[in-house]
């Protein structure tokens, strides 16, 4: 069995003792237990691999996503490990989980563990999405996290932007948002308020398109933001089914929109996933289209756009997430995990998650290299909108496969 250095008790209980009566948090306290290993075969199937050395020193981190976020945490990883700070204090390995049923088995994983009173588990560090941690956070409380401060973390004072759920307990270290991405050729002077882009749509028919629903995360935005916009501001938070019964409005703005929206062979056209809206914006089919911000810089980035496809914020704006890593209780390694942490934020790492997935950085970028995404300066954190419904989404993309879609011809 492998034993904890000394160091990482000591530095676990301190923690905890300093924000949770009784030196417990959810899912465990009072005197470590002996070892109890949660790998990943355990835990939803994610991949792993097991360093040489003493398990004092190796820092699991767990992450799910899609593929460029396996490679961003591989290069980041490599980086840490090699890095003259920590390399001999601390290797970190990846647990990780492709998105899909990869996200709800780390969760799950997770939950499971606290309410089985597991302890000194492989679960080190976790990387979260908005909506993941708030899921996390129904399931097994704030003080299932270790609470952070500048002394664990020192660059956390370089960081401004706080996430809305347990920010006393998770780290931002990038920020991703849908934004409205346009061809600065045809559009010298893009809007800046839905008003603007309502009134550019009527002026321009058939310049500006939207994805499905369901199949891309900026056709999510686009419409949820829309219809929430009527709603009160706590209803973007909330799966409660009350805020159903307060779409009708939105909807109807939906359906108001719906002729100026881009059209093939005489019929409107919605197009499936992400890449098929802006495959039509690249392609000078249309003009303007909501899509992610990393995505959009990226693929410019690379060649596969062209030069001209900018991207902008209007106001209200689209929903936009901080990723966070947080340091559960349960975990072997508190002191690896905030040293991984600590690095995730230095100049070193925030410049190579620009250059490998145009994150949106949250430190100053005076001192990087921001050559070809210069546009990520312009995005504002602050005013990102986290949107996290819940079970309402599917019956909210119901309503507009019964509603809108049959206003429309959508190819498969």
């Amino acid at each position: 069995m492998k034993m904890r250095k000394l160091g990482a008790l000591v530095f676990a209980l301190t923690l905890v003792c300093a924000t949770l009566a009784g030196c417990g948090g959810s899912g465990g306290g009072g005197a470590a237990a002996p070892a109890t290993s949660t790998p990943a075969a355990e835990s939803g199937g994610g991949e792993a691999s097991e360093p040489s050395g003493e398990g004092g020193g190796t820092v699991h981190i767990w992450a799910t996503g899609s593929d460029n976020v396996r490679q961003i945490f591989e290069t980041l990883i490599e980086e840490f490990n090699n890095n003259s700070e920590y390399a001999g204090q601390y290797t970190a390995v990846l647990n990780f989980q492709a998105s899909g049923t990869g996200q709800a088995a780390m969760t799950d994983g997770l939950a499971a563990a606290y309410q089985a009173g597991q302890e000194n588990t492989e679960y080190d560090l976790v990387d979260f999405s908005g909506d993941d941690l708030s899921k996390i956070i129904a399931l097994v409380g704030e003080d299932s996290f270790l609470p952070l401060d500048n002394t664990m973390i020192p660059n956390r004072g370089n960081v401004a932007a706080k996430s809305s759920v347990a920010p006393d307990r998770v780290q931002p270290y990038r920020g991703t948002t849908v934004i409205l991405a346009y061809d600065s050729e045809k559009v010298p002077e893009p809007p800046k308020t839905l008003d603007e882009l309502v009134a550019w749509m009527e002026a321009n028919p058939g310049r500006f398109v939207y994805n499905v629903p369901g199949t891309g995360g900026a056709g999510d935005s686009f419409v949820r933001t829309s219809v929430y916009n009527y709603l009160p501001e706590e209803a973007i938070t909330s799966a409660d089914e009350q805020w159903m019964e307060q779409w009708d409005e939105g909807f109807e703005f939906l359906k108001s929109i719906n002729p100026y929206m881009y059209s093939s062979g005489g019929s409107i056209v919605y197009p499936n996933k992400n890449q098929g809206s802006l495959d039509l914006l690249n392609q000078g089919e249309i003009d303007m289209c909501p899509n992610w911000a990393d995505m959009v810089l990226s693929q410019r980035a690379s060649g596969e756009l062209r030069e001209s496809i900018k991207i902008t914020q209007i106001d209200p704006s689209f929903t936009g997430s901080l990723q966070t890593l947080a340091i559960p209780t349960i975990g072997s390694n508190p002191e690896g995990a905030a040293a991984f942490i600590n690095f995730m934020i230095t100049p070193e790492a925030q410049q190579i998650m620009v250059e490998q997935m145009a994150a949106i950085p949250l430190i100053d970028t005076s001192g990087m290299d921001m050559s070809g995404y210069e546009d990520l300066q312009d995005l504002d954190v602050s005013n990102f909108r986290i949107m996290s419904i819940g079970n309402l989404g599917t019956s909210f993309n119901e309503r507009w496969d019964n509603e809108i879609a049959p206003l429309a011809s959508i190819p498969e």
